[in-house]
């Protein structure tokens, strides 16, 4: 939330279309990252990439608090921080490849939920921590000894580098290596130091079912994909709709999306004893269902147009889009600031946007009930999505896949704004979601093509019995 600001404060010449860089580029360090750190997991102790990857974010959140202090390109650290920050955040790949090593078939649905609900929760006092470091200012304190400046924008960051501290300190002194088969019966493995790696594995005898690795692949992409849409959407969709100023669609939707982080919680806390009765497959179709009826309220339906925002018309015409324009993600147009002759923010749907002229308004029953659905399917989908992942790979190291895995994941939070600055803004809502149940609806079909190849690996080997995973 502060990044903008944050920008604007040590580099005046950066524009609104360098922080659609900076927001991307941390996505793109951990698309990149995550693979490296899976590839290294498989072949040497996971506390290795664990630690070297926290280390690399503790670095880069420093680094963060320092791109004041340069007297040129400043914009550049910032992106240069960002993007080692998300690097860093490739260790994701890693959790998720330790914790299918370290549990059984059984167990692994109800371990993949708790780590996902402990994410939610990091969702929600993420926004509550900025909050209230914006007590401190955006002057601060300041050391001049080591040229830091604890602020508004820098003590977030100087938080997560010493999270970050505390991280390194519990690998070294709590963390250990445990390795198990799909039964749950004790096996060696790399990963353990000393150990060497050709002792063979009868369990992991067999080959990976790639179509089903691919399907679940692209089904993970769709379902971040839809989300990064949803969260990218929230702030322009309700100015447009209801009126809302900057300050109050951030508020507003900031207490929204809190509550879905505590939905989120409570559905990852059900899913795992739901899972036991039905199993993984038809609640992730449950859920993929639950995303598209949600999308499907978002469509207009009524007569009512939204308030128009007339302010920017001059000489009776309705300004065009230069070209150059055209590849500006949303963040940039959100960012724009205010023309000086304006004393009052205009609100209302922008008449540059000549949609609004002739598609109805999306009423807010239709908008918060649409928040309830997503919030209700995206956590079944996503803790679903790798947890099949997880038992399809089977006892074979997983590292390099759930590297794959998260770097889909990463690629579709980068390309989500960029559909939303493309499709909504110059088409409308009807077009954007219309777009997104075409795609939910697509990922459902592909669902039930390859539904019956979605098995565990010992399933599928004749191992174990669907009914005991």
């Amino acid at each position: 939330m502060s990044v903008w600001p944050y920008l604007q404060k040590i580099d005046p010449t950066a524009d609104a279309s360098f922080l659609g860089w900076i927001i991307a580029s941390y996505s793109i360090g951990q698309m990149v990252a995550s693979p490296l750190f899976g590839l290294w997991s498989n072949y040497r102790p996971r506390r290795e990439p664990l630690v070297i990857s926290t280390a690399i974010s503790v670095a880069a959140n420093c680094l963060y608090a320092y791109v004041h202090v340069p007297h040129s390109h400043n914009r550049y650290y910032m992106l240069a921080a960002r993007a080692l920050v998300g690097f860093g955040a490739g260790n994701v790949a890693v959790v998720r490849s330790y914790i299918a090593g370290a549990t059984s078939l059984m167990e692994r649905t109800s371990t993949m939920a708790n780590t996902s609900a402990c994410q939610a929760v990091g969702f929600i006092l993420g926004p509550v921590f900025q909050t209230c470091f914006t007590l401190i200012g955006e002057e601060g304190i300041t050391w001049k000894l080591v040229q830091l400046q604890l602020n508004m924008y820098t003590a977030p960051v100087l938080f997560a580098a010493l999270l970050g501290v505390i991280n390194i300190i519990l690998f070294f002194s709590i963390f250990r290596e445990h390795q198990v088969d799909d039964m749950g019966r004790q096996c060696k493995s790399v990963n353990f130091e000393g150990e060497e790696s050709n002792i063979p594995d009868q369990d992991a005898e067999g080959n990976i079912d790639h179509v089903a690795v691919v399907a679940i692949n692209f089904l993970f992409f769709v379902i971040l994909f839809v989300f990064a849409v949803f969260e990218t959407i929230a702030t322009p969709l309700t100015m447009d709709m209801y009126s809302w100023t900057r300050k109050e669609a951030v508020f507003y939707n900031g207490i929204i999306l809190s509550m879905v982080g505590i939905e989120s919680v409570i559905v990852f806390m059900v899913v795992k004893m739901l899972s036991k009765k039905t199993g993984e497959r038809a609640i992730l179709h449950g859920g993929l269902l639950i995303v598209l009826v949600g999308f499907f309220i978002l469509l207009p339906w009524g007569k009512k147009l939204p308030n128009i925002q007339w302010q920017e018309i001059k000489n009776n015409s309705i300004p065009r889009t230069a070209a150059t324009e055209m590849l500006m993600p949303f963040w940039s147009l959100q960012a724009t600031p205010l023309p000086s002759n304006h004393t009052v923010e205009p609100v209302g749907c922008p008449v540059t946007q000549s949609w609004c002229l002739n598609t109805p308004m999306i009423y807010l029953a239709q908008y918060i009930s649409s928040d309830i659905l997503i919030g209700l399917g995206y956590p079944v989908c996503n803790v679903m999505s790798y947890t099949l992942y997880s038992k399809i790979l089977g006892p074979k190291p997983q590292g390099v896949y759930m590297g794959w895995l998260t770097a889909s994941g990463s690629g579709a939070r980068i390309l989500g704004p960029v559909f939303v600055s493309q499709i909504y803004t110059r088409l409308g809502p009807r077009w954007a979601f219309s777009l997104i149940c075409g795609v939910v609806v697509v990922s459902l079909l592909l669902l039930e093509i390859v539904y019956k190849r979605l098995i565990a690996f010992s399933v599928r080997y004749g191992r174990m019995q669907e009914e005991n995973c």
